[in-house]
């Protein structure tokens, strides 16, 4: 088999899973039990994808003593409940067994931390199909994207796998920006949360995922 890419990263949520709504609704509950005013659910969807740090941060201006209370009482409930609210895309697993089932060696890529993501992928049958889940530390220290892809690659070479045409799948800007770092192309998956600004610098944009197991394997 003759395939443009030598092993395949793949992003979780938004790209495999929509984690949307365990994700929103943890996060309403940790501003209420902050006692701080709940952000509209517009506001909570942009907290979905990135490294929560980061938008910590960024959307809600904590502090990092403020960062580190919301951290905890965020895992807290997310690990035993929402978790499981989401729901696998339809047509993905499809790709992931076909991806699974060639030669190419597999990593999850995730900046969710990666006892969540692997719960995740164990609860919809999918983490068979991969041969390294790579995600965030669990105490979130490796939470940029850009560092997750790095680690992905340094655990598939040690597999043995051929990682000199790699490619990421994701659905967010900072899934692109994050595989760019590391001089990895991005394609970028139009049934995720990113808008069509994010796929700026992407190699490819696909609608479906039948689209996606072409690019992939040809």
């Amino acid at each position: 088999m003759t395939t443009p890419y030598s092993c395949i990263l793949f992003d979780l949520d938004g790209t495999i899973v929509d984690s949307a709504p365990g994700i929103t609704a943890t996060l309403a509950y940790m501003f209420e039990q902050l006692g701080k005013p709940i952000p509209s659910p517009s506001e909570l969807l942009r907290y979905v994808g990135p490294p929560l740090l980061d938008s910590f941060r960024d959307l809600a201006g904590f502090t990092p003593e403020e960062s580190a209370r919301a951290l905890a009482i965020y895992r807290e409930k997310y690990l035993n409940v929402g978790a499981y609210d989401a729901t696998q895309y339809p047509g993905v697993g499809v790709v992931l067994k076909a991806v699974h089932e060639s030669p190419l060696l597999m990593s999850l890529a995730t900046s969710k931390p990666e006892t969540p993501a692997t719960l995740i992928l164990e609860h919809f049958n999918l983490a068979r199909y991969f041969d390294v889940i790579t995600g965030a530390s669990d105490d979130e220290v490796r939470s940029a994207k850009k560092d997750v892809v790095a680690e992905a690659l340094i655990r598939l070479a040690a597999m043995g796998a051929d990682i000199s045409r790699p490619v990421l799948i994701g659905d967010r800007e900072h899934d692109v920006h994050g595989a760019a770092a590391n001089g990895v192309p991005t394609i970028f998956v139009e049934w995720g949360y990113g808008s069509v600004a994010e796929q700026a610098g992407s190699v490819a944009v696909v609608k479906t995922p039948e689209e996606l197991t072409t690019l992939l394997l040809g």
